[in-house]
């Protein structure tokens, strides 16, 4: 997936989880934050952070925060890519290329199924399958885990998927990792440990647990190479 209109920025601050304040051009700017999670560690004081300009005059910022430099001591910084809906997008032009399924499957976004709506319904070869993407930037050490802040509707979504495997669909839960340089993927149990007990719970049941790293540019992000998965380990 890839963005119009990218402009380089330093970050100066966040006063809430929605907005950040930038310098553009030598220009102090209010800019929409596009991920409403914590990512401490990556917008920090001085850090180089990407915005696409938006083509909407009536909007109240003109720009949308959608990658980060993570400054790390001794190495060049990690370009992250952290806006929450790319993750999907990403993921949508994955599974047409025929990377976990047929070319020939028919996938539908956004598809209700008891009391949660799965971003992916997979019919391929007569079986359907459910999917769930969660966006991953919280990395420490090329380890890399989810989520950087609980999530009750996250796992919602665990125990609809263990229900629907239980119930002869395909489950599949695909973690996309939206940077490189990265070793393997945990769950964060010390942010939310609900969390990560659903995840193993899963996994147990036959749920299909995948991780990929994400090619990233300041203006695109691209779904790349599997990540080893250590449910026994965590953050």
């Amino acid at each position: 997936m890839r963005y119009h209109h990218i402009k380089t920025a330093e970050f100066i601050s966040r006063p809430n989880r929605f907005i950040a304040r930038v310098l553009v051009d030598g220009k102090e700017e209010t800019v929409h934050v596009k991920n409403t999670g914590r990512c401490r560690e990556l917008l920090t004081e001085g850090c180089t952070v990407y915005l696409e300009e938006s083509d909407n005059p009536n909007r109240k910022t003109r720009y949308d925060l959608v990658a980060a430099e993570k400054i790390r001591i001794g190495v060049p910084p990690l370009l992250v890519n952290m806006d929450s809906q790319m993750p999907n997008a990403a993921a949508g032009e994955w599974l047409k290329k025929g990377e976990l399924f047929s070319e020939q499957a028919v996938i539908r976004r956004e598809y209700t199924y008891g009391a949660s709506r799965f971003d992916f319904r997979i019919e391929d070869r007569g079986q359907v399958s459910f999917l769930e993407v969660k966006g991953v930037t919280l990395e420490n050490d090329g380890i890399v885990a989810f989520p950087d802040a609980p999530t009750e509707r996250g796992v919602k979504h665990i125990h609809e998927l263990i229900r629907a495997k239980s119930e002869g669909f395909g489950a599949y839960i695909l973690f996309v990792i939206q940077m490189k340089e990265v070793t393997e993927f945990r769950p964060n149990d010390a942010t939310h440990k609900e969390f990560g007990d659903a995840l193993r719970e899963a996994e147990k049941a036959g749920v299909r647990l995948l991780a990929y790293d994400c090619i990233v540019t300041p203006d695109s992000m691209t779904i790349d190479r599997p990540v080893i998965i250590r449910t026994e380990y965590s953050l």
